[in-house]
């Protein structure tokens, strides 16, 4: 399956943060994520686990107590049921994949 990144529907999903959902199945699910500078992901938990990498931009990451600034090429977990958000420091893209699935995206 290949999917082609223009012809997919961005969402908004909060001030300065826009969701496109990409390749998907029942195990898992990619999400291209992009934040402008100041933008907020709030803290939150969910039952599936977490890997993101930094494609372009700054960011502070809170994971459970941890607070971490991350860059372009850095990655991170979040453990199924874990609290985490971000801080965008300046304009940046994230690529989050969950497993399984977000079925509450689509």
């Amino acid at each position: 399956m290949v999917i082609k990144n223009d012809q997919v529907k961005e969402v908004v999903c909060g001030e300065g943060i826009r969701r496109k959902v990409l390749a998907y199945n029942q195990e898992m699910m990619m999400c291209e994520i992009t934040f402008s500078k100041g933008a907020v992901g709030e803290m939150h938990s969910h039952p599936h686990t977490q890997t993101t990498y930094v494609m372009d931009g700054v960011f502070e990451f809170t994971i459970g107590e941890k607070k971490s600034v991350v860059y372009k090429g850095d990655s991170l977990l979040m453990p199924a049921g874990v609290p985490h958000g971000t801080v965008a420091l300046e304009d940046g893209v994230l690529l989050d994949v969950f497993s399984p699935m977000r079925e509450d995206f689509l």
